[in-house]
């Protein structure tokens, strides 16, 4: 057993000074006797360790530089020891299976899930997988099939960035209507807009421009049968029970569409329309940390902070960067956004529901003992000093001072 001590500990209700014990993976008594080992939390916060939704920033260890490929292995034991660092007891890493080459291609993805199931033994985290589907790449499906009956249950996330690159030019991409509807607005592909377009994507695929258009012309010709393979992934989804996410949602019958799949999440929605109808369906809206920690958008969507606000947020995810969870956890409560705990929930408890993860998220008796202490000052930014995942600890960093 062990025994956290004088900690301001994070219940779903209060924060509270209080003891909490835990025995294996499991948080066995709150506000009872020390019990076994006892650790000092005194001055240090008490949570429920970091559930992040989705994260990618592991394509940085597997290809620092683009074009540069380190070992798989290598790029999966230092990103799971990040997230540890960072109080990331479980994630799911955002694997793109799509239909380009490089980084983000089928084979390399499958070899990805893979290495970190073979891995797992030595891995300090839970880690899961976000299976990204581009819904062009009909090639995944195999793919999906063999991770879907994975000991760990991946999400399965519907991402449709082909026709958000064939949108209308100068039509910013918030704009744009219902992917699978006819007033969708088309790019001509010889224009040089659209290499301008994709330019990065060709980059990132280790493709020079041309061959990469010329590629997106036969993907793009694939666009008539999208929704049927689109019905057989997601009844390949519900099957298997898989959480299932729509991603850069835009319109209502955008969100309606994916609901209608099984895809009861928002991942990232884009404008109102689509987030007040998710709201009012009491759909899960997941928005990214680092949207919160800057401020707003990158790419000009909705302020993550102003979501979180108006009560329309119920999840913020790494995206890109995992430290951005916990900063955008201080940044919301300098400004006042919503309450400490409330604030917590949107790292915690919130992804814990949208992935139907009920064993985690909160510190309750019987609850999976997920648990990170927190030195967190008043005016200071916030910085993890223990993470455990299921009782054990992942990481201890313990101040020179």
């Amino acid at each position: 057993m062990i025994t956290f001590q004088g900690a301001q500990v994070y219940l779903p209700d209060e924060i509270a000074e209080t003891t909490v014990t835990m025995s294996g993976d499991t948080i066995v008594e709150i506000g009872g006797p020390q019990q076994g080992e006892i650790i000092d939390a005194r001055g240090l916060i008490l949570a429920p360790a970091l559930i992040d939704v989705h994260g990618d920033a592991f394509e940085r260890q597997m290809m620092p530089r683009p074009g540069v490929f380190f070992p798989t292995d290598t790029a999966v034991i230092d990103t799971d020891r990040q997230l540890a660092a960072n109080g990331i007891a479980t994630a799911y890493h955002a694997v793109t299976l799509g239909w380009e080459p490089g980084l983000r291609d089928v084979d390399r993805g499958r070899a990805l899930i893979q290495a970190m199931r073979d891995l797992a033994p030595r891995l300090t985290v839970e880690n899961r997988i976000q299976l990204r589907w581009e819904t062009f790449a009909f090639e995944a499906l195999e793919v999906i099939a063999w991770a879907l009956a994975g000991a760990l249950l991946p999400s399965l996330a519907f991402n449709d960035h082909t026709s958000m690159t064939m949108r209308a030019y100068d039509m910013p991409i918030q704009d744009r209507a219902f992917e699978q509807s006819p007033e969708f607005a088309i790019a001509a592909l010889d224009d040089d807009r659209m290499r301008a377009r994709t330019a990065s994507k060709a980059h990132r695929s280790g493709m020079d421009n041309d061959a990469y258009i010329a590629l997106l012309a036969k993907v793009w010709d694939r666009r008539s049968s999208v929704p049927e393979t689109m019905a057989q992934v997601a009844r390949m989804g519900q099957d298997a029970g898989a959480p299932m996410l729509s991603h850069d949602d835009t319109r209502a019958e955008t969100r309606n569409f994916y609901r209608d799949l099984g895809a009861a999440v928002a991942e990232f929605p884009m404008t109102m329309e689509a987030v007040n109808t998710a709201h009012a369906n009491g759909d899960p809206i997941i928005f990214g940390a680092p949207n919160a920690t800057r401020g707003g958008s990158h790419i000009g969507s909705l302020a993550a902070g102003d979501m979180v606000e108006a009560g329309l947020c119920d999840a913020l995810a790494s995206d890109y960067f995992y430290p951005a969870m916990l900063a955008a956890i201080a940044r919301l409560n300098a400004e006042r956004r919503a309450d400490r705990l409330a604030l917590w929930s949107l790292v915690s408890t919130g992804p814990a529901r949208a992935m139907n993860l009920s064993d985690r998220g909160d510190i309750r008796e019987g609850q999976r003992a997920d648990l990170v202490l927190v030195d967190w000052p008043d005016g200071a930014a916030p910085a993890i000093q223990g993470t455990w995942v299921a009782g054990r600890c992942a990481y201890r960093g313990m101040p020179a001072g």
